[in-house]
């Protein structure tokens, strides 16, 4: 994704979507933001990949996250396709789809966001989009990206516990381990010094002892 790392101020686009034209910080308003594209409409995964953040859509808005798609079909086939998601998460026809999809048929806002994937083209042999994921804080500002190939479906419910963990650590100076999930402990910082972490955290902080004898491996109750 050449030129947007983290920590940048997302771009302010603007895009026609199945919810009608939005610039994108208004859009996000003060919500956090997931913008993650798919290659086609109308494909196998693609349709498990939205059937899951559809599902998981009630959990991301309790967290004040705002979600949209994007895929370079035009807006006639992301209105088609969001019925067979809705079938495919047996839900009635008639249930609005819980999110936008963006139509960048033109590809200029994938080119423009790095998200084609050179090895995966239609049937013109023109590049489709990669499966890339795009969080975004409240303050605009890209938090986290992440790029899978269009064969490798991803983890939504990895997703949701990778924003259980942004916002924890935006407001608390911890981190979480591998494998956290909301509710377990987290890690001290190591520049945080003991006198300091012990004010910090009322609650206590746990040493784990090594072989080393450094204490790095410190940990405390979830704030």
């Amino acid at each position: 994704m050449p030129g947007l790392l983290l920590g940048d101020v997302f771009p302010n686009f603007e895009a026609e979507t199945t919810n009608g034209k939005i610039k994108f910080h208004d859009f996000l308003g003060d919500s956090w933001g997931i913008l993650f594209s798919h290659p086609r409409d109308y494909t196998p995964v693609c349709t498990t990949e939205l059937g899951r953040a559809a599902k998981l859509s009630d959990e991301f808005s309790r967290r004040n996250v705002k979600m949209i798609a994007l895929s370079i079909d035009t807006l006639e086939d992301h209105r088609g396709w969001t019925k067979d998601i809705l079938a495919y998460n047996n839900e009635e026809s008639g249930c609005a789809f819980p999110f936008p999809i963006i139509a960048d048929n033109q590809r200029e806002l994938a080119v423009a966001l790095g998200m084609l994937d050179p090895d995966e083209k239609d049937k013109d042999g023109m590049p489709l989009t990669a499966r890339c994921v795009f969080v975004i804080g409240q303050d605009k500002k890209l938090k986290l990206s992440l790029l899978y190939p269009a064969t490798t479906g991803r983890n939504f419910d990895e997703i949701l516990r990778v924003v259980d963990s942004l916002q924890l650590t935006v407001k608390n100076r911890v981190a979480t381990p591998a494998d956290w999930q909301p509710g377990e402990r987290v890690m001290v910082p190591p520049n945080i010094p003991e006198e300091e972490a012990a004010a910090m955290f009322p609650a206590g902080v746990y040493t784990k002892e090594l072989p080393s004898e450094r204490k790095y491996l410190r940990y405390t109750p979830q704030p």
